[in-house]
């Protein structure tokens, strides 16, 4: 017999004994699932650190049963709220005997309710001595690994509250996750940003520069074909144009794409648009609020992420995307001014291209082949070409290339950002040029959003953009090295 088969028998068994304890406590009519509420005066972590004022005080304290040690007369619990853990004593002459044998009963994992008075014990642990305890809630499952850990990744992530359960660090990362929107939230708010709400169900899949495979759905009522939105972006436009000079918004988006450690279908984006700026201003500000949001949450701006130290600190490094590929690649695409030109250089270094792709689409397969990996510090790549960027407004000097940067730290693309494309005509034939890319085969080319054409039509001014991958961002803050890392539920496949 395998060792697998002996595990899952023990198991079997012990969710067998545990549930004739349930029917015994119901038979006698404690039913532990009919307390509907219990009086939590403190927390584990608050009487750790204020021990010197609760001591001889009495408490209420509830939480989940980790540890148990029973002594005859008396025993020890270690009980785990949201803050940590708290050493409950347990003795037969304070609880009276039938309440002992009861609580003798209970089992890891169990959900139990302490009162009693806060004490040190012998040995010098801060603890509750407790008058009562009781049960609030059975646990009908062993917990994994005799409560050491949770070690299964794929089980980690589809069983995430077992995994918030055994493995403390986990809950300190989604902490830190809820930290890190609240600063967010608090720069952008500092700076006069209004946060607003757009459609999730859109009829038109349009925005993220016109690269992503939306979610397809229906709707019974309107008999209509929707999308889950693959971004933020064209609706946020839609209020700069009917004068909200400043909007932010933190939402789900959703992209029909492959899964890897740093793409998940279902992900966290924050998208904002300023009136009256560019990409320059842009870039300052996504410098700044990387940089605060890494103080406000860590209390420095140096980040240790794997066996590098990511500075934010310093001025963030800049280069062009033609600059970036002749640096480390040797092609100078400054030098190439026909797509037969770009195809002949690809095919002698190597560079996958499809058939419909431009010269501009061939630059971009260049970045992703040489450059990308060696982009660990802070680094805005600039000037992308026009072919790759149809929300973008063109270099005035340059027509061939558009006003966007990326920003990319521990070679992971962090955000993506423009000045904003204003001009309706422009943007008309912009959306016609992705139109005959998806006639040809590109699912990930943009729709034309007509609406949305009018509506630059009355008049857009000139307007910044940004859009960053947030789940990227809670990554680097705390040192995670898959994007399922920091998502409480990620996108998984059936078992």
């Amino acid at each position: 017999m395998s060792e697998n088969i002996i595990n899952h028998n023990e198991e079997y068994e012990q969710q067998r004994i545990r549930r004739e304890k349930l029917e015994a406590l119901q038979a006698t009519g404690k039913d532990p699932f009919h307390q509907v509420k219990y009086d939590v005066t403190a927390y584990s972590k608050d009487i750790h650190e204020g021990f010197d004022g609760l001591e001889g005080q009495k408490v209420g304290v509830a939480g989940r049963v980790m540890t148990k040690r029973v002594m005859g007369k008396a025993s020890f619990i270690d009980v785990q709220d949201k803050l940590g853990r708290i050493q409950v004593y347990v003795r037969r002459d304070d609880i009276g005997e039938a309440e002992y044998t009861e609580f003798k009963a209970y089992d890891i994992g169990d959900i139990v309710g302490v009162q009693g008075e806060v004490f040190r014990t012998q040995k010098g642990e801060v603890s509750v001595k407790a008058d009562h305890v009781t049960l609030l809630a059975k646990s009908l499952h062993v917990l994994p690994e005799k409560w050491h850990g949770l070690k299964d990744t794929e089980a980690r992530y589809r069983q995430r509250y077992v995994d918030l359960i055994v493995n403390p660090d986990i809950k300190e990362v989604f902490v830190k996750r809820t930290a890190i929107l609240k600063a967010i939230r608090s720069f952008l708010d500092g700076r006069g940003f209004l946060e607003v709400d757009t459609p999730v169900l859109q009829t038109v899949s349009a925005g993220a520069g016109g690269t992503a495979r939306p979610f397809l759905t229906h709707h019974n009522t309107l008999d209509l074909d929707m999308y889950l939105r693959i971004a933020l972006e064209l609706p946020l436009k839609r209020l700069i144009v009917g004068g909200l000079d400043r909007v932010y918004e933190l939402g789900r988006c959703f992209r029909n794409e492959g899964m890897s450690t740093k793409h998940n279908p279902e992900f966290t984006m924050l998208e904002l648009y300023q009136a009256y700026t560019d990409y320059h201003g842009m870039m300052e500000l996504t410098e700044s609020m990387f940089r605060q949001v890494a103080l406000d949450v860590l209390g420095t701006a140096v980040v240790p992420c794997g066996e590098y130290e990511i500075d934010l600190a310093k001025p963030f490094a800049r280069i062009t995307m033609v600059d970036a590929v002749k640096q480390y690649s040797g092609v100078d695409f400054n030098g190439i001014s026909t797509l037969e030109e770009a195809r002949a250089v690809a095919k002698k270094h190597n560079v996958h291209f499809e058939t419909h792709h431009g010269k501009g689409n061939i630059l971009e397969s260049f970045f992703d082949e040489f450059v990308e990996k060696h982009l660990i510090q802070p680094t805005f790549i600039t000037d992308h070409p026009t072919d790759i960027s149809p929300l973008t407004k063109r270099k005035p000097d340059n027509p061939e290339y558009t006003e966007r940067f990326e920003l990319f730290i521990m070679s992971r693309e962090m955000c993506n950002a423009y000045s904003e494309l204003n001009d309706p005509i422009d943007q008309r034939q912009r959306f016609a040029h992705q139109e005959a890319l998806r006639a040809a085969g590109e699912e990930e080319a943009a729709m034309t959003d007509h609406d949305f054409i009018q509506a630059l039509e009355y008049g857009m001014p000139p307007t910044g953009g940004l859009g960053v991958g947030v789940d990227r961002l809670f990554m680097l803050l705390t040192d995670s090295a898959s994007i399922r890392d920091v998502i409480f539920f990620p996108t998984m496949k059936p078992v």
